[in-house]
């Protein structure tokens, strides 16, 4: 596609297409919308955007994003926090919590095992993982990382690691789709994953 007569419309187009799933054909159609749109629409997105990096903390027990640590989860009544749900990102658990079908407390590992791409253990919250099981007080992990390569590697990697602490380990079962994401499931699978989940360890 020709790039416009106009540079700040090509930065414009040049910025969308950073995001994920934004190629450059959706990019300058959303660059023609904000340059038509009224004022006020271009700014409130900018502020929303600003904001978004501004308001956003990382809880200090789970790691998801939210606007105060700790999160309304970790924060909530009513959450058994003897189960600990193991997720790879925050749309992950923010996904579980939609289900309904959940009701402990969650640990952001902040991805899975990539090799490839330069994700080792060392690129996740797998140290601080060990750290709240040996605190106490956890009797089950669900290990609930994407039914990917990435995301089997990964729970098996972390039962390994956390077989010695005595927890009960499990595996979300494959009410999700192979290959599929978390994120994008609808409620419904989501819950019934939660619900079946398997052992890993006796």
């Amino acid at each position: 596609m020709a790039t416009s007569s106009s540079p700040a419309m090509d930065r414009l187009v040049t910025s969308l297409k950073r995001l994920p799933g934004i190629g450059e054909k959706s990019a300058t159609r959303l660059a023609y919308f904000l340059l038509s749109a009224r004022p006020e629409v271009a700014r409130e997105l900018a502020d929303a955007i600003l904001r978004l990096q501004i308001d956003t903390v990382v809880c200090e027990s789970c790691f998801t994003l939210s606007d105060r640590s700790p999160c309304p989860v970790c924060a909530g009544p009513g959450r058994d926090h003897g189960i600990l749900c193991v997720v790879e990102e925050p749309a992950d658990m923010a996904a579980i919590e939609r289900s309904g079908g959940f009701k402990g407390i969650y640990h952001v590992l902040g991805g899975a095992l990539s090799p490839i791409d330069g994700m080792g253990p060392e690129s996740l919250r797998v140290g601080e993982l060990e750290r709240r099981v040996r605190a106490g007080g956890i009797k089950e992990v669900v290990l609930a990382t994407n039914p990917t390569a990435e995301g089997d590697a990964t729970a098996h990697f972390l039962a390994d690691r956390l077989a010695a602490s005595g927890v009960r380990l499990t595996r979300i079962a494959y009410g999700m789709p192979l290959g599929g994401d978390i994120e994008y499931a609808d409620h419904v699978t989501v819950s019934r994953a939660i619900a079946n989940r398997r052992a890993l360890t006796d």
